[in-house]
């Protein structure tokens, strides 16, 4: 028996990355998986992807910076499967420029989406598991929630508000058996990172190596199972060793 049997797991920035490296490990232990993207081809070819292998699995479009669309999403997976046991809050974006030529508009971007929206979909994830008496949250932060970065400042600073909102939920919910984590991923290959990039962001890191999207998966599944039973408020950072430095 998989070790979330029977779970009902959401993950936003389901389709691609570290969020479909997740999901297919929780279905392979047994978990029901609702995939949560703004790419519908991307969704809907996943799901059948997961259906395919036997595993229960339903793709939802939605856009976690809309209250309305978190809300319907939540609905929906309560319709689909009848509860919502683990959340995995991982969609975000990311954006390089120096600071004095950043747009507010492109600011308020970031941070409506690494930040706002993370806190949408706990905050409606929670109102779930108040109704169930407990449940696991998993919260993408970063490394660079914890050190700066030049020209990164709007998802420096998203990234450290989730590594403290994790904190402050957790506190907030523990007694109602509701843990809540973030994970902190260093430089890991996916699309988001550039192909001219990866040499130097290797070299920079102490591994001399980019992570992969399935080690972050592991590092969340640690998370989100009964491994981690005594942990929250905690900020697990998986970084090949960037910060030691």
């Amino acid at each position: 028996m998989g070790k979330l049997q029977n779970k009902v797991a959401v993950i936003t920035g389901g389709a691609s990355g570290i969020g479909a490296a997740t999901a297919r490990l929780f279905a392979a232990e047994g978990a029901k998986i609702v995939i949560v993207d703004l790419n519908e081809e991307k969704g809907k070819a996943f799901e059948n992807e997961l259906t395919s292998q036997q595993a229960e699995a339903l793709f939802i479009k939605a856009n976690i910076t809309d209250e309305a669309e978190v809300a319907k999403l939540f609905q929906q997976t309560i319709e689909a499967f009848g509860a919502v046991d683990i959340v995995f809050n991982n969609a975000g974006i990311g954006h390089v420029q120096p600071s004095h030529e950043l747009e507010y508009s492109e600011w308020r971007n970031t941070v409506n989406v690494d930040l706002d929206g993370v806190f949408l979909v706990a905050r409606e994830a929670i109102r779930e598991m108040l109704k169930a008496g407990g449940g696991t949250i998993v919260n993408t932060a970063s490394m660079y929630g914890w050190v700066g970065s030049p020209g990164s400042a709007a998802y420096n600073a998203a990234k450290g508000g989730v590594v403290n909102l994790t904190r402050s939920l957790a506190l907030e919910y523990a007694e109602h058996h509701i843990r809540v984590n973030a994970l902190c991923p260093g430089f890991i290959d996916t699309p988001i990172i550039p192909e001219e990039s990866k040499q130097a962001l290797a070299a920079a890191t102490p591994l001399k190596r980019l992570g992969l999207p399935e080690e972050m998966a592991k590092a969340v599944l640690f998370l989100a199972s009964e491994d981690s039973s005594f942990m929250t408020g905690n900020s697990l950072i998986v970084d090949g060793g960037y910060t030691a430095q």
